[in-house]
């Protein structure tokens, strides 16, 4: 039967066509030369291998897939027909298998968690709209039903979403809680009578909101309440309920409505749902991990409700995992874009005549973009690890209570970093392409808009890394579980003794002593690899068990002093939760690093590395100075040497961002796509001839000479 609230449609189609037609950017002459000369090159189709990672064939293949200009954004599209045009889209991908990878085979998926996000992520290249969209259908509609249901559910659902007969929405944020899952307002309370939930919004901020699929398309919604059952609430559950009849109306009880234009995405139609009432079977409760029998009686395998409610949303992880995959694609997009820009476009010559000097042979344009690229490439390697820990979990390779723990905190960690990191530098990559980076066809001003709102969504950015602080907290505070007052005497003795070594001077004059040498020669020597890791991983260690200390007061509080005490170092703990995201990161690197075989490419690599580590080493310089951590010498230099190090991996820029694997159907930009080289050929080209004919006009400045 015809689906009338999905309304399909013919596919999509574009009349644009890639931006010019370089499979890869032209060299500068820089580049040029240091390819004919004796300096390590690195090995690019090796490279592309290393940060497509695991699932190397899944992005090409979802790469390969998107190079139709059909699922390509088109800029200044009106938002009815923009958000019809990802809905076509999205029959398109089903068309093409994308829709199948994460579900049960018996169903027709695929069965491959892994290759699922992997190929998600890479939809963010054709339109961010796309990519959410079909993110909140197949991995937070579908996988709300897949890992919180049971067979019987599946049975009746999975096909259809799969599919995209039966399209969804998501319905856990509420307008008056997004982040506090634990405390919205919508409540399923159970009838014993009719065997139903009886699905309620008691008030205006219960109301669901911001939920993609529920201003337009949605015919059923996932919806997240709190179970109460005779007399008493069981804390929030997830359960299956209608929303729109085949016709697209609204079922009786249920009032959706419409957000409207946002500051991007707007292919998706996000919407609020609210329920007066609703009525649905006992059975649509997702029950896997608790259970209402027929007279009311509630049942589940975890006896404690923050366990079961925290092993409920972990089950749905995947989002923040696959936005901190996403983010770092877009981020690489818009490095490409502008490090291929900034290799041809020229301005202003040196002073003495000669050609201008291209961008990026400016030490600022440098210093800028080059540690931006040392950054994405921590990503890439940082996101690899986590993908593969998600798969393991979700794969039941590997899914035991600890890994999932893990996988969470890895994902709260990570995912901040890299979704403010892309708007950041899409920002910069925009100032750095002058006003060529404001027109819409260049991709970053749509960048921006769309992926703006990764650092709130699935979790606001701050609240994540106050997860992982707790959880740094909760591992330091095991250490000392069971010790008895000798062992805890000792641990004293240590702390003082690091605090002597650390804080009184002693690692400070050891340093002064070493640069009265060579200073930049005794800081390249003494901010390298173990250096560095001893820097970033002392900053962690250091930051949590001050942290602990100044906290430790709280178990002798009230709870309302205790809250008090915590809010006062609320900041500090975001802080260490965030070096320690920094640390993850940059020990990914080291790591990938590690593995390679190829000199030249290991060498160039090793450079990146130690730009990203010193990079975040100089944004925290004032901590390393007050920590007694750095001399003020040593400190100094930090900044030097990344002046260095942007020096040496300039020769190589256009070759690590050629490694993201970017084809021309994905980049889409007129400035990436050599017609920038062309224009300026075609101006020196224009001089020479002049200069050549003997009829150029002279200078003013010539004839004051004179």
């Amino acid at each position: 039967m015809t689906d009338a609230a999905v309304r399909p449609k013919k596919p999509a189609t574009s009349r644009r066509t890639p931006a010019g037609g370089a499979p890869t950017a032209p060299h500068s002459a820089d580049e040029a030369r240091a390819a004919e000369a004796s300096e390590p090159r690195i090995d690019v189709a090796a490279v592309t291998d290393m940060l497509l990672g695991t699932w190397a064939s899944t992005r090409r293949e979802a790469r390969e897939m998107i190079k139709d200009p059909a699922f390509w954004r088109v800029d200044g599209m009106p938002v009815p027909e923009h958000r019809e045009r990802v809905l076509s889209q999205l029959h398109l991908l089903v068309q093409h298998g994308g829709s199948r990878r994460a579900f049960p085979k018996e169903y027709g998926g695929l069965g491959d968690n892994g290759a699922n996000l992997a190929g998600f992520q890479e939809l963010v290249l054709a339109d961010p709209s796309l990519q959410i969209k079909s993110g909140v259908q197949w991995g937070l509609f579908g996988s709300a039903i897949y890992q919180l249901g049971t067979k019987k559910h599946h049975d009746r659902w999975l096909e259809q979403l799969i599919d995209l007969r039966l399209p969804g929405a998501f319905a856990m944020t509420e307008i008056g809680h997004g982040s506090d899952v634990a405390a919205i307002g919508t409540t399923a309370t159970y009838d014993a009578e009719a065997e139903e939930f009886v699905i309620h919004t008691p008030f205006r901020g219960a109301t669901k909101e911001f939920l993609g699929n529920a201003g337009l398309h949605g015919k059923a919604a996932t919806v997240f309440a709190q179970l109460i059952t005779g007399g008493v609430n069981y804390g929030v559950h997830c359960f299956f309920v209608p929303i729109r009849d085949e016709e697209g109306n609204d079922l009786p009880g249920i009032t959706t409505e419409d957000d409207g234009v946002k500051g991007g995405l707007n292919g998706i139609d996000n919407g609020r749902i609210a329920f007066d009432h609703v009525r649905i079977p006992r059975e649509n409760l997702l029950d896997r991990y608790g259970e209402v029998a027929a007279d009311g009686s509630y049942s589940s395998d975890i006896p404690s409700p923050g366990r079961r409610f925290f092993t409920m949303l972990g089950a749905l992880v995947q989002g923040r995992v696959s936005l901190d995959g996403a983010a770092t694609t877009g981020t690489a997009l818009a490095e490409y874009i502008a490090i291929t820009y900034a290799n041809q476009r020229r301005q202003f010559d040196s002073g003495s005549g000669t050609d201008e000097v291209v961008l990026l042979d400016y030490g600022k344009h440098q210093r800028r973009l080059l540690p931006r690229v040392a950054q994405t490439y921590a990503q890439f390697f940082a996101h690899d690890e986590l993908l593969k820990k998600f798969d393991g979990v979700f794969s039941g390779a590997s899914d035991t209570p600890e890994e999932r723990e893990d996988l969470e905190t890895l994902a709260a960690a990570l995912k901040p970093l890299s979704t403010w990191n892309a708007l950041s530098t899409i920002q910069e990559c925009r100032e750095a392409c002058g006003g060529a980076g404001f027109i819409a066809e260049n991709r970053f001003v749509g960048l921006h808009q769309d992926l703006d709102v990764y650092v709130t969504f699935e979790g606001d950015n701050n609240v994540l890394l106050q997860l992982v602080g707790k959880r740094l907290l909760s591992d330091y505070a095991k250490q000392f579980k069971g010790k008895d007052a000798a062992a805890l005497a000792k641990f004293a003795v240590g702390q003082t003794a690091g605090k002597l070594f650390h804080g009184a001077g002693l690692r400070r004059l050891g340093q002064a002593v070493t640069d009265f040498g060579s200073t930049a020669r005794s800081v390249e020597l003494g901010l390298r690899a173990d250096q560095q890791h001893d820097l970033l991983a002392g900053r962690v260690q250091r930051m949590v068990a001050d942290l602990a200390a100044a906290l430790r007061p709280a178990g002798k509080l009230s709870p309302a002093e205790a809250a008090a005490l915590f809010n006062a170092h609320q900041a500090e703990l975001i802080e260490a939760a965030r070096a320690h995201g920094e640390l993850l990161q940059w020990e990914a690197f080291t790591d990938g690093v590690n593995h390679v075989q190829d000199a030249g490419t290991k060498e160039v690599l090793t450079w990146l590395r130690d730009l990203f580590g010193l990079s975040i080493i100089e944004r925290h310089l004032a901590w390393y100075l007050i920590s007694g951590r750095l001399s003020a010498q040593r400190a100094a230099s930090v900044s030097r040497y990344i002046d260095r190090l942007c020096v040496r991996v300039r020769p190589h820029a256009q070759d690590l961002v050629d490694a993201f694997g970017f084809e021309p159907e994905h980049v889409r930009a007129p400035i990436a796509s050599g017609a920038e080289k062309v224009r300026q050929d075609d101006a020196r080209a224009h001089y020479a001839a002049l200069n050549a004919s003997g009829e150029a006009p002279v200078s003013e400045k010539s004839l004051r000479k004179k």
